[in-house]
């Protein structure tokens, strides 16, 4: 069987199992807002998915998007998930030869698509205390030459949960435009955040604002995100798109709906989330040789630090597997620093992290006895 088939197969079976409880892909669990509900079901009703929506969108959902971020002078291009806008943009931007640098760890799959067109990628390390979990500017400065076409940067980083400062960030987009490269701001977990600040409003004429609705709305599986830049650069990314035929429509309306009520969403899902994280902070505490480094997280995850308890992140997962629950080990976002952690969403119900940490002392001690992992991916 093909590396594909297996992965596919793995994915299959979690989403066919009854009952698991997702903490491993930063998935929003909580219980949809009517509003957004029944403008979906009222567009099935209607029978509207039988048409294309526009090619970069609904009108009144760019129009929201733009506002919500606060880019008065940016256009927005509707996408399949933010993920579709990142491959859009990695093969457009990007070339044979051109450097695309990121951090490390990082979300690992617009490396692959860069490196797909013959890009070198370069990563920095910022895992580890004496990194503080986070990008300095003084260390992209010194990573950058004059080949470097993209700086992809993850703010909040997934998976470790920091976010860049103002100044952070201001700096930042001063070096990108020193040598005029883009800058994709990955903003999918700002909503999280607890202070989060835009690149494109400190260098509007290479930022590319990448949001989506998977995460804060709970749409990871409708599939729509954003692209939000000045018209000149989305103007050129509307020539050649992966989708010219508009996006799902009824993932547009409820995305619409969820904008309009996005305020007091928030104000449900914000205290779920962070609650959920005092839980597990709480818990981790208890367990010798486990830490959570990053805290408080400014996504909804956090990290917990595995390597001083003796055990793999993989045999952590095996282990939870069999109690119903899905984590992410950190192989998935780093190959260098991987073995150290495990990553757990907190987006869910909350029973679902008081399962999670009931089983999690017990859970640990029996992956010691675990030297085969499995596979996962």
């Amino acid at each position: 069987m093909k590396d594909f088939e297996r992965r596919n197969q793995h994915f299959d079976h979690l989403v066919n199992q009854p009952n698991l409880r997702w903490l491993g892909q930063n998935t929003n669990h909580i219980e949809t807002h009517p509003n957004v509900r029944e403008a979906m079901i009222e567009c099935i009703r209607d029978e509207a998915f039988h048409v294309y929506a526009p090619p970069i969108g609904l009108e009144e959902l760019r129009s929201l998007v733009v506002e919500d971020l606060g880019l008065s002078n940016a256009s927005a291009l509707i996408t399949d998930g933010a993920i579709s806008g990142l491959y859009h943009l990695c093969h457009t931007l990007c070339g044979p030869e051109d450097e695309f640098i990121t951090t490390d760890p990082t979300w690992p799959w617009p490396m692959t698509f860069a490196s797909s067109v013959g890009s070198m990628v370069k990563q920095i390390p910022i895992y580890g205390d004496e990194y503080g979990y986070r990008l300095s500017p003084e260390r992209l400065k010194e990573a950058v030459s004059e080949k470097t076409k993209v700086i992809y940067l993850v703010d909040p980083n997934n998976p470790l949960g920091t976010c860049c400062t103002q100044s952070e960030i201001k700096e930042i987009t001063d070096i990108a435009r020193s040598i005029g490269a883009y800058l994709i701001h990955d903003c999918t977990y700002r909503d999280f955040a607890y202070d989060h600040h835009l690149a494109a409003s400190y260098y509007p004429e290479r930022t590319i604002t990448v949001w989506s609705f998977s995460k804060w709305l709970g749409f990871a599986g409708l599939r729509i995100g954003s692209l939000v830049a000045i018209p000149d650069i989305i103007e050129k990314l509307s020539k050649a798109p992966p989708n010219n035929l508009g996006s799902n429509i009824v993932a547009q309306r409820g995305a619409i709906a969820g904008l309009k009520i996005k305020p007091e969403w928030l104000r449900t899902v914000l205290p779920v989330t962070r609650g959920n994280q005092d839980l597990i902070l709480q818990t981790v505490k208890t367990i010798s040789g486990l830490r959570v480094p990053v805290s408080p997280s400014n996504g909804n995850y956090l990290i917990i630090e595995c390597l001083e308890a003796g055990v793999t992140p993989k045999a952590i997962c095996s282990v939870l597997a069999k109690h119903n629950i899905m984590i992410r080990h950190g192989d998935y976002h780093t190959e260098q620093f991987g073995d150290r952690f495990i990553k757990v969403s907190t987006s869910t119900p909350c029973e679902w992290v008081e399962e999670f940490c009931a089983v999690l002392p017990e859970s640990v001690e029996q992956a010691k006895d675990i030297i085969d992992d499995g596979e996962f991916f």
